[in-house]
């Protein structure tokens, strides 16, 4: 045989193996449906879509996620059991949305007590252990996380001092704002981010505590025209899997998940960083007056996260204890 029609031959052997390669990995291909509480724009979201795109690149198509964001698959309460129980195989969702369930979950919504992203980083990484163990027992795998940018403070009217908020309608989305809203002595309203501004327009709320994406997402400026960047706190997102579905995966793709996960924290940690800055100037630029809090209020304010601190710790117990003191630790 010529050297010609023997690289042929190699060249013919590489394509059939390449080519049965690729139609085994199709026959064993899985897929994974994924819901997302929030639009397609959202950054939360282009983060999830890039880390499902990653998963489908670093497993050749083993396993892909269909992601279905804004609540189009499960409203946003749904869609933690909906990953427990197996209707979906992974999903995003506010981690202390969950906080009525075990205390552990709200750690990062406890105001002031982390208010920058330096110290909500550790403030995750302290935690991690615990959560992880929480969610386990639920039969979930929690992959990663992502800080929103830091909660501020809307209003409908100037705020000098938290006494001006008594008795407003105070929007409440989990356990700790709903908290705020009581010691407020505002009326907490329970409204879904999707209603906020029918809610404002309709007199169901006048004042609530979010971050800047959210405000800019809902177009707030029609609403509301103060926000006091009071960097309450920085809530996170956090994305678990079904444990059952993680241990059904070869080694080699929960491998390839896990690090798709790691690149997906690290990327999102970036863009809420990015978003806090964008989202900020966009209020100002239509309108809404973007300001830092007076000392009356800030006073006023510290004072409530100083007495829900303490409540939270008293509440999570052993677990609690272990967080905050792995968190002063570092």
């Amino acid at each position: 045989m010529g050297i010609l029609s023997s690289t042929r031959s190699l060249l013919l052997a590489a394509a059939v193996a390449s080519s049965s390669l690729a139609a085994a990995a199709a026959a064993q291909a899985e897929t994974w449906v994924m819901p997302t509480p929030y639009p397609d724009t959202r950054f939360h979201t282009v983060n999830v879509m890039k880390f499902a795109e990653d998963v489908k690149a670093a497993t050749n198509g083993a396993l892909q996620i269909e992601v279905h964001s804004g609540g189009s698959l499960f409203k946003h309460p749904e869609i933690k059991n909906a990953v427990r129980s197996g209707q979906a195989q992974i999903g995003e969702f506010l981690l202390s949305n969950i906080a009525n369930e075990n205390p552990v979950y709200g750690v990062d919504s406890v105001p002031f007590l982390a208010s920058d992203y330096d110290s909500a980083y550790k403030l995750w990484q302290a935690s991690k252990p615990v959560i992880a163990a929480a969610l386990e027992k639920e039969g979930l795998v929690p992959l990663y996380a992502v800080a929103w940018p830091p909660q501020g403070l809307y209003s409908v009217k100037p705020l000098n001092s938290v006494d001006d908020l008594k008795g407003s309608k105070f929007r409440a989305y989990n356990p700790a704002t709903n908290k705020i809203a009581s010691l407020l002595s505002a009326v907490p309203t329970q409204i879904e981010e999707p209603d906020l501004p029918q809610a404002f327009a309709t007199g169901r709320v006048d004042a609530m505590i979010t971050s800047a994406s959210t405000g800019v997402g809902v177009k707030a400026w029609d609403f509301v025209k103060n926000f006091y960047d009071v960097q309450a706190w920085l809530p996170k997102n956090v994305i678990v899997v079904n444990k059952r579905a993680f241990q059904k995966l070869s080694p080699e793709v929960r491998e390839a998940v896990l690090k798709a996960a790691a690149e997906a924290e690290t990327r999102g940690w970036q863009m809420s960083r990015t978003e806090r800055d964008e989202k900020n100037k966009a209020l100002a630029d239509n309108g809404v007056n973007v300001q830092a809090p007076s000392a009356q209020l800030e006073a006023g304010l510290a004072r409530i996260g100083g007495q829900m601190v303490t409540e939270w710790m008293v509440s999570a117990g052993d677990d609690g204890k272990k967080i905050i003191d792995a968190y002063r630790a570092k």
